[in-house]
């Protein structure tokens, strides 16, 4: 079994070989040249974020964004990933569609044993975020954590656990708090009506 076979079965690794820090070493290079693509040239910016993925994607992504190879994330059609989030991804981090992202998020997919003495050794383990979701500005998603369709997870959350589809999660660690339900299709915020009419006079704006 080779270093990088040893990372995808979620066994113990070091990433001193195999070109492991070639392969970091050329993403810092394509996100640098990322994060330095001026606002205004939208094709440029979808260029080298594809670059920085290596592959296709419709999403949005606000420089900063920072991430360890890049070729291990799977971002789907409409995301919206806001500024400054980091995606540690040894591991693979598997994103659905139309998920959106507040600012400062991160994702780990590696971890070190507790044991300080094997504290050298890495293990990883995948994240998903199926679609719809809305990950908080300031949360941190541990290695391992599956995140159900629809799901909300609040701002500054720690997430170290699963989080089932149609749930509305927060804190530290993360817990789930209700499920997205009938008072959601009423209001939109606090005491705050969604109103058709209101609605369609914002679409008019547009």
């Amino acid at each position: 079994m080779t270093m990088r076979e040893r990372i995808v079965a979620g066994k113990l690794f070091t990433d001193y070989c195999e070109g492991l820090p070639e392969d970091r070493t050329n993403c810092k290079k394509r996100m640098i040249q990322f994060n330095s693509t001026m606002p205004d040239d939208v094709k440029a910016r979808m260029l080298a974020l594809n670059e920085l993925l290596g592959k296709a994607t419709n999403a949005w992504v606000e420089p900063p964004f920072y991430c360890c190879y890049g070729t291990n994330i799977t971002i789907g059609e409409g995301c919206y990933l806001n500024f400054n989030c980091n995606f540690v991804d040894d591991g693979k981090i598997i994103i659905g569609k139309k998920v959106m992202f507040g600012p400062a998020v991160t994702i780990a997919t590696v971890g070190h044993p507790v044991n300080p003495k094997m504290r050298e050794y890495m293990y990883t383990d995948s994240v998903t975020i199926e679609d719809n979701c809305w990950i908080g500005a300031g949360v941190t998603i541990c290695p391992g954590v599956h995140i159900g369709e629809n799901s909300v997870i609040g701002a500054g959350s720690v997430v170290t656990h699963d989080v089932p589809a149609n749930s509305v999660a927060a804190g530290n660690p993360c817990k789930v708090i209700r499920e997205i339900g009938e008072q959601d299709q009423i209001y939109y915020y606090k005491d705050r009506v969604i109103d058709e009419f209101d609605l369609e006079e914002e679409r008019k704006l547009r």
